[in-house]
């Protein structure tokens, strides 16, 4: 490889690892071509797997500013799926494809510029889409804004019970009915002089 065609490819690599929001490093030696293909269409629009060459990954790994740790994993064949849309997904895709296929080894990966060895990545794999747990949130709060609701539509209905029960009793006491304002309203004012 020329010197230009490898500074492009750097480039290339660089500029890959610094618009994801992650990647998926993985080995794939024993994968036809067309289980290749065939994982490529699975990941869909959201991610993009190349195979690499490690010395020049290397390289714009160190250039992007990921850490050793992911550098380190850059050992025999290796391929990367860069991804630009939900990390969950991909390692999902990924996670199940070498399921079928065990000739795909996860590495390990990075998500938001930290790395992951490759247990991390089936972790993140076990975790629900981001639509998911966007929906499920949503629905929490919708469910925790209803239950305000009630109770605040429960406090003027107890309110309203509680004075019904204390008219209750007092009527069943044999006390008047009236307010404390009706009674206040017939008594003599202190400044009135009784009848004589």
């Amino acid at each position: 490889m020329a010197k230009a065609e490898k500074a492009t490819a750097i480039a290339e690599l660089k500029n890959d690892f610094e618009s994801s929001n992650g990647a998926v490093l993985t080995e794939y030696r024993g994968l036809t071509v067309a289980q290749l293909k065939e994982l490529r269409t699975n990941l869909g629009e959201n991610a993009k797997f190349a195979v690499v060459k490690n010395t020049l990954t290397k390289i714009a790994a160190n250039d992007a500013g990921l850490d050793e740790q992911f550098r380190d994993l850059l050992v025999g064949p290796s391929a990367i799926a860069f991804v630009t849309g939900d990390v969950v997904e991909a390692a999902k895709g990924l996670r199940d494809f070498s399921k079928a296929n065990p000739l795909l080894v996860i590495k390990g990966g990075f998500v938001d510029g930290k790395s992951m060895d490759a247990a991390e990545i089936t972790k993140l794999a076990d975790l629900e889409s981001r639509e998911v747990l966007l929906a499920k949130l949503a629905g929490a709060m919708k469910g925790s804004m209803a239950n305000a609701a009630a109770l605040f539509n429960a406090l003027p209905t107890q309110a309203a019970q509680l004075a019904e029960a204390l008219r209750a009793k007092r009527e069943a006491a044999g006390e008047t009915a009236e307010s404390p304002a009706a009674e206040a309203a017939d008594a003599p004012a202190a400044d009135e002089a009784p009848a004589e």
